[in-house]
């Protein structure tokens, strides 16, 4: 049985989180939604066959292991924004430099970022601390505001959206290496940034507590 106070922290923090997708747009405070994954790359062992007039474009069923790659996604659903970084790790030095990218290079003039973000482990603040001065991690720290999504909560995160995106249009497929990957995604990310695919968020705090009743209160309005 789940204890009453994990569904209250639960419901707090999606209700944040909710609360903050509804707010309008302010350029100064942007709201950053931040996730990874990863691609296996698999090399074939034989050339496909293209497609055909009469015939599917044909596969080997064989392929070789060629290891496995990070995936960093930052998304700005209101405005159509998103960019994808390939690592080949994924430890607290790589998440560090996403945020110090997030805030030099991709948000410059903002006066603080909202960041969503799920709970692993690199995803702490104390992890620029660990990677760089004490100087440079303050400041930091002090342009970004961390929005932690509840466990078992990762739907909140709009940059799922962008991930299951990037995996129909450009990820499902066999790619064979780092550069192939590196290559695929800059053009899926252009071509996307260019589309301005903002995405539309629909659920409410509202609506949250009707369809999630059972996660509130029994006393609850």
């Amino acid at each position: 049985m789940i204890k009453p106070e994990a569904n209250a922290a639960f419901v707090c923090r999606m209700e944040g989180i909710l609360d903050l997708y509804h707010e309008p747009y302010d350029e100064k405070r942007p709201v950053i939604c931040f996730d990874e994954s990863n691609k296996a790359l698999h090399k074939h062992l034989r050339d496909p066959l293209p497609a055909r007039p009469g015939a599917v474009a044909r596969h080997d069923y064989t392929y070789e292991r060629n290891g496995t790659r990070n995936l960093f996604m930052m998304s700005e659903p209101l405005t159509g924004w998103r960019h994808v970084t390939v690592t080949k790790r994924r430890r607290k030095q790589e998440f560090a430099h996403q945020m110090q990218a997030l805030v030099d290079e991709h948000h410059p003039d903002a006066d603080c970022i909202r960041v969503v973000l799920d709970n692993l482990s690199s995803h702490k603040p104390y992890a620029l601390y660990e990677v760089f001065s004490p100087r440079e991690a303050n400041r930091l720290l002090s342009k970004l505001e961390f929005h932690f999504t509840p466990e078992h909560g990762s739907w909140l995160n709009m940059a799922e959206i962008e991930f299951s995106a990037l995996t129909t249009e450009c990820l499902d497929r066999r790619i064979p290496d780092a550069a192939t990957l590196r290559a695929e995604v800059a053009a899926w990310e252009g071509t996307r940034n260019a589309d301005d695919s903002t995405i539309n968020w629909q659920f409410t705090t509202d609506d949250a507590r009707i369809k999630l009743r059972q996660l509130y209160p029994a006393n609850h309005d």
